[in-house]
């Protein structure tokens, strides 16, 4: 009897997870007792204020995990801003994603230390760097953010208005902090390591 228990847990356990594939803008389903493993893609976690505007709860890449168990806000919605490939990971096998959970706990929290700062000079560029480090890839110009986001999202993130945030990035631009590579911004940041 021990061997036939041990025997089903053990052949749940080494079933592969079943991907699902979503297109850019489609809505990952949520439900209570159900995690999403990101395989491939980007997705954005948000909720909705009284007033029906966006909040933004995250933004999750390859190996993070998300979904409505981690929040519990009301409402709650993934949104893929890239086709994504992702799995469902159930209850029973939650505590073999014990570092993605750790690291989502991480990279809420460090979001939300950034939605706190002032001047919004400062709240914006720490979000950028934000990105960059999570969905950045090095170029010779600098780290580019691998991701298209608009002057509009990233003024509902940081709760400011998109003419802010245009006018913020072009002073950074002028500056020589970012540069433009087409519908992207690099970071201009300054290299860990000098060549001796």
């Amino acid at each position: 009897m021990t061997y036939s228990t041990n025997h089903t847990l053990k052949s749940t356990l080494s079933k592969p997870l079943i991907q699902h594939l979503f297109t850019r803008r489609a809505v990952i389903p949520v439900r209570e007792d159900v995690l999403w493993r990101i395989d491939r893609g980007i997705v954005r976690t948000l909720t909705w204020s009284e007033e029906g505007s966006s909040i933004t709860l995250g933004y999750w890449g390859l190996g993070d995990i998300v979904g409505y168990p981690l929040s519990k806000v009301k409402p709650y919605q993934i949104e893929c801003l890239t086709s994504v490939e992702a799995s469902i990971v159930p209850p029973h096998l939650w505590y073999q994603d014990v570092d993605a959970l750790l690291c989502h706990i991480q990279q809420a929290e460090e979001l939300l230390s950034i939605l706190h700062r002032k001047p919004t000079s400062l709240k914006l560029w720490q979000f950028l760097v934000w990105l960059s480090e999570k969905f950045g890839r090095d170029l010779e110009q600098g780290k580019l953010i691998d991701l298209n986001v608009t002057h509009q999202d990233i003024s509902e993130v940081l709760n400011t208005t998109r003419v802010t945030i245009t006018r913020l990035l072009q002073q950074f631009e002028e500056d020589g902090k970012i540069l433009r590579h087409k519908r992207s911004i690099v970071l201009n940041l300054p290299t860990k390591f000098t060549k001796v």
